[in-house]
């Protein structure tokens, strides 16, 4: 029952699904990306995932609220969400987004890669949401992945380069002061947000950047950041 005038589009997670499932006239491919609704990897129930994969980064009081669905109003009016920040629906979502997250880091450290359609909620720092992100998502798996008493044992990583390819800057995500944690964030500069947080490496683009000028900077940037991280784990944010 998600408002039809909302300015956020709610559906598009559905719409994403369905697309992966369906097979389009044009492709090349001899079937869908995903064969059926079944074969999507699924993550714990909401009621299974831990609290303790969001308290190591979450800020405790701001975490506490919102799942009581008690933040004020300012918060929900910052976050974008408004009055339906408090719908037990989204506040299961949100958690499930990151639950997806950390399952599609669990999955790529097993396979080497893995998506989540439903992530990347970079806005958000650890003490308040944004932008219609409210936890987020790449900070809280970077966090998981290189934690041993978290993950239990199960993730040998010890940096981690977040590259994030939204064309608002992923200020949440820069704002983490997490070890092993390192950010790449290709943005239009004279958008969303202002101002601007300051990632590990930042690169600002302004409008009307054509196709090969993007990909350019992108492939410097990308260059530079694995030669002088040397990451074990990559988050690719698009």
């Amino acid at each position: 029952n998600w408002p039809e005038n909302h300015t956020f589009p709610m559906n598009k997670f559905s719409e994403t699904a369905k697309a992966l499932t369906t097979r389009r006239a044009d492709s090349h491919l001899p079937r869908p990306l995903v064969r059926k609704e079944m074969d999507f990897f699924r993550p714990l129930d909401f009621v299974d995932v831990p609290k303790e994969w969001f308290s190591s980064v979450i800020c405790a009081d701001f975490l506490d609220r919102f799942l009581r669905g008690e933040l004020t109003v300012e918060e929900c009016r910052w976050i974008g969400f408004r009055e339906q920040t408090s719908r037990p629906e989204l506040i299961e979502r949100t958690v499930l987004e990151v639950a997806g997250t950390i399952l599609t880091c669990q999955l790529a450290h097993k396979w080497g890669i893995a998506s989540n359609v439903a992530g990347g909620t970079h806005h958000a720092s650890h003490d308040r949401g944004a932008g219609y992100t409210i936890l987020n998502d790449l900070a809280i798996a970077a966090n998981f992945i290189t934690s041993p008493a978290i993950n239990n044992g199960t993730a040998n990583t010890t940096k981690t380069l977040v590259i994030d390819c939204d064309v608002h800057q992923g200020d949440g995500t820069a704002k983490f002061e997490l070890e092993g944690l390192y950010t790449l964030s290709i943005h239009c500069e004279d958008n969303y947000p202002r101002p601007k947080a300051t990632s590990t490496y930042d690169v600002g683009l302004p409008s009307g950047t054509s196709d090969e000028e993007y990909m350019a900077a992108l492939e410097d940037a990308v260059e530079r950041a694995l030669s002088e991280i040397q990451p074990d784990f990559v988050l690719y944010d698009a």
